[in-house]
């Protein structure tokens, strides 16, 4: 455990340590304030996605022109002033919906998963991060708040997912990115003490990292797939 605790520190480049993480002490009031509003935008942003891929999978909304309107709501996204808050989220929840309405192609023809995985992957994800916000609402202490959600999250997927092979597979992935979030928002509780927190960022950067922890799984799945088939 110390080690993952240190090669996470490493990567953030931070003085906080693992006593700070499940210090039950209450959260100041302005890193408490961030803290729930890049949860809020992350719920948003993963119910948009959700409703993007809902609509492909309906009227098979995705291909080149989201894929297109993705990456320029994305580039208008960044070139917009943080001041512009509202501007700002908007862009956001654009790129999100194009994205859930696109994802769908490359999961097909890469991966050969149907759509309608793709979409109980996504709840499952905005299960994860309803606990959260719904933690963040409720407790004002870091500890209290990330062993809630773990623990509200866990039971609420093991009630949403039927027993299956490829479930299970999901549910660890989940259980990664539950880790990765506590990881982060100790990152963004830091990063408080300093000033504003940029949430359309931070809710940005946590949400494009679920695609990249799906699609590293799955080529570590695809590897042993195919070591296991040149042994026999």
């Amino acid at each position: 455990m110390n080690f993952i605790v240190n090669a996470v520190k490493l990567y953030f480049n931070r003085n906080w340590t693992r006593q700070d993480m499940m210090s039950s002490a209450p959260i100041t009031q302005h890193a408490y304030t961030s803290l729930k509003t890049v949860y809020y935008t992350l719920f948003l942003a993963i119910l948009a996605t959700a409703f993007g891929s809902y609509l492909h999978l309906i009227w098979e909304t995705g291909g080149v022109l989201s894929i297109m309107k993705c990456g320029t709501s994305l580039l208008w996204l960044y070139r917009t002033p943080q001041q512009r808050v509202l501007e700002r989220l908007l862009y956001l929840m654009d790129v999100a919906i194009c994205f859930g309405a696109s994802v769908g192609l490359f999961t097909k023809y890469f991966f050969e998963i149907d759509q309608s995985a793709v979409i109980r992957f996504l709840q499952g994800a905005a299960i994860v991060f309803g606990c959260f916000l719904f933690a963040a609402k409720v407790h004002r202490e870091r500890s209290a708040i990330y062993i809630t959600s773990l623990i509200n999250t866990c039971i609420l997927i093991l009630l949403w997912f039927d027993v299956s092979q490829w479930t299970l597979k999901a549910y660890v992935l989940l259980a990664f990115f539950m880790g990765y979030l506590v990881l982060y928002s100790q990152e963004i509780l830091y990063d408080a003490r300093f000033g504003e927190i940029n949430f359309a960022n931070c809710a940005f950067t946590v949400f494009f990292c679920l695609p990249a922890i799906v699609v590293h799984a799955v080529r570590l799945c695809l590897g042993a797939n195919i070591e296991l088939h040149r042994q026999n």
